[in-house]
């Protein structure tokens, strides 16, 4: 009896880890990408649905060109976006870019000549501003905004997963 929980055990302990390595390595089904993934809005307005087709209602529109937004599904030529209030619905691909963008999440902040809190500040930046990003490495994050460019900590930013982080 006990073999046989032991086994049984074994069993569901291989079958969790290999769903938890799968949802690790999730991919689109249509561009074998990453998912989730962040990208930006291409386009200056968006509609935003409720389902993946044109018949579809429109729940929103984004109006905010470079948006950062977080590709969770896709579907034919749509994806289903998150923004970083959480709200989400299905774009069509052709309004997103692969330019990578974050949102400051602190106001105020600083925006340093390196990766470095003992760096000199080059800016500072209001909650809310839109900023390309650069690489990533450990807590800082290279962007560049309204003509400034320099490092910023990781954790004051929306559009950033472990995944940008280089060794």
């Amino acid at each position: 009896m006990i073999r046989k929980l032991w086994g049984l055990g074994l069993c569901l302990a291989l079958l969790c880890g290999a769903s938890l390595a799968q949802a690790a390595e999730e991919r689109g089904p249509v561009t074998n990408l990453p998912l989730p993934r962040f990208v930006s809005m291409k386009a200056g307005e968006g509609n935003v649905r409720r389902g993946p087709s044109l018949t579809h209602r429109i729940d929103w529109v984004y109006t905010r060109r470079d948006m950062p937004l977080e590709i969770t599904a896709e579907y034919g030529h749509w994806r289903r976006v998150r923004d970083r209030e959480g709200a989400g619905g299905w774009v069509h691909y052709s309004l997103l870019s692969g330019v990578r963008t974050v949102i400051v999440e602190e106001d105020m902040l600083d925006i340093r000549s390196r990766p470095d809190v003992a760096a000199p500040v080059e800016a500072r930046l209001r909650a809310g501003v839109i900023a390309y990003l650069g690489e990533c490495a450990q807590d800082w994050c290279e962007l560049q905004a309204g003509g400034y460019d320099g490092w910023a900590r990781r954790s004051a930013l929306w559009g950033v997963t472990a995944a940008d982080l280089q060794n």
